[in-house]
């Protein structure tokens, strides 16, 4: 008879795990590679809650109701990792930093960065994120044509950059977001490859990577040994890091710190940027939600630029933006791997097999949204988000591993948003089907951009 690890109590036999159909030698991998989303889409309809598939002899079982997150993220936590393909992804060119790392000492960099991470902490940047979208609209003139990915990428990143090193303009042309960017790119084709070479081997793009791994650690050396000699109290993340304290008084090397913020800088723009590149865009194709948008911007701030005491009072632009990330969650899918064998529910699972949760399915439930296609921010309105089962809806992961950087993502895209609204309208332009992209993307970003123009706006003040 079966036992359940978490309670050693007997459970009753285990159910068969149904397994979408697959290829000899290569399994469903070709098919993934061609269109996952529509992949995954489909093992849900045609499997259910429980879906199994095959990556060339490995098996892999996507879960896909709210339970199954819950007692996967949460209950069995520590009875799965992320597993060597993501290890091996990231760790020769971003280290162990939180994303990648596992076990103890997972969680006690997560006890060392979290006080950084507080409400109380990150609302000292909203200045900083308001200023910067203020600058970029102030560049754009009437009848502008611009691709809003690059713009929101680039703003994003100059964000995280000022409010990580305390350093102005980054940009994919600097060199340090060249590097990061150069980086994310080899790790995205690295995951997306069912064989990839090895990073010791001197593939053009392994040099690549390492080249531009090199610089990143270069550059951030040089910001850590001037923090260790200035002696000025910066209010950065970079300080922050080098500050902590864990419980025996024993700070993190230098090295730790550089991969915590190589790991910071890259996801901290990556996710944001793809949100608000999907929230213009579902705002362009429904006017009506977007000059709702507007009214709430105009008719709360009164001219004046937003700032963290505003937000609560713009609680329609943070539905706006939750529904997007229903539609569009940045990471779509969250895979983990057994350490040993272990029981979900009613099926059992064996050690190394890996484990799928993807939010992009997860969010198309029509039991927990109904009409799951349609764009309705009011999905999110305080009583009908309350109905929402927990874990139903996870943009930002759930348990221990959740996003540590969720309350900041959310206010930088509330404010991006009422900043950029109040003083701009964008128009989209006649351009190819735009389509998420998650093959050459870490996120799910769309494929060739979104190209718009754009329509400068009186600021109504009192």
């Amino acid at each position: 008879m079966a036992t359940d690890v978490a309670t050693s109590q007997p459970t009753s036999a285990p159910k068969s795990i149904p397994f979408i159909k697959s290829a000899p030698l290569v399994g469903n991998w070709l098919e993934h590679d061609r269109d996952r989303l529509s992949f995954y889409l489909r093992l849900y309809r045609e499997c259910g809650d429980v879906a199994g598939m095959h990556f060339g002899p490995f098996r892999a079982i996507m879960f896909s109701t709210s339970e199954y997150v819950h007692s996967i993220l949460v209950e069995h936590a520590d009875d799965f990792d992320k597993g060597e393909v993501l290890h091996q992804a990231f760790r020769p060119v971003i280290g162990n930093g939180l994303f990648v790392s596992e076990g103890e000492f997972h969680r006690r960099q997560r006890r060392l960065m979290d006080p950084a991470f507080q409400p109380r902490q990150i609302m000292s940047y909203a200045d900083t994120m308001v200023a910067y979208s203020e600058l970029m609209a102030k560049q754009w003139s009437e009848g502008d044509e611009l691709d809003i990915e690059r713009a929101m990428t680039a703003v994003t990143m100059s964000i995280v950059g000022k409010v990580l090193f305390d350093a102005d303009v980054f940009t994919e042309a600097d060199e340090i977001g060249s590097a990061i960017a150069t980086v994310l790119e080899r790790i995205t084709r690295r995951i997306s490859s069912l064989i990839s070479p090895p990073y010791s081997w001197p593939t053009p793009g392994n040099l690549r990577a390492k080249r531009a791994a090199a610089v990143l650690r270069e550059r951030i050396q040089k910001m850590i040994d001037e923090r260790r000699t200035s002696g000025r109290e910066r209010n950065d993340f970079l300080s922050l890091l080098l500050n902590a304290r864990d419980e025996d008084g024993n700070a993190m090397s230098d090295e730790q710190v550089m991969d915590e913020a190589v790991t910071l800088f890259g996801a901290g723009h990556e996710t944001t940027a793809t949100a608000l590149t999907w929230t213009w865009y579902l705002l362009m194709q429904h006017p009506d939600i977007y000059a709702k948008v507007q009214q709430e911007v105009d008719t709360v701030l009164q001219g004046h630029a937003p700032t963290y005491a505003d937000l609560p009072r713009l609680p329609y632009c943070l539905r706006v933006l939750k529904e997007v990330m229903r539609l569009y969650p940045p990471a779509y899918a969250f895979t983990r791997v057994a350490l040993h064998d272990v029981k979900i529910g009613d099926y059992q699972l064996q050690k190394m097999d890996t484990v799928f949760i993807s939010p992009y399915v997860l969010h198309r439930r029509p039991d927990y949204f109904p009409a799951p296609e349609r764009f309705d921010p009011d999905r999110f309105a305080a009583e009908s988000e309350k109905k929402l089962p927990r874990y139903a809806y996870l943009p930002f992961g759930a348990g221990p591993r959740i996003c540590i950087g969720n309350h900041f993502a959310l206010m930088e895209g509330h404010l991006l948003l009422a900043t950029l609204a109040q003083r701009v309208t964008f128009e989209l332009l006649p351009q190819p089907e735009i389509v998420p992209d998650p093959a050459h993307h870490l996120t799910i970003r769309p494929r060739s951009g979104v190209k718009v123009k754009v329509h400068l706006r009186k600021i109504h003040a009192n």
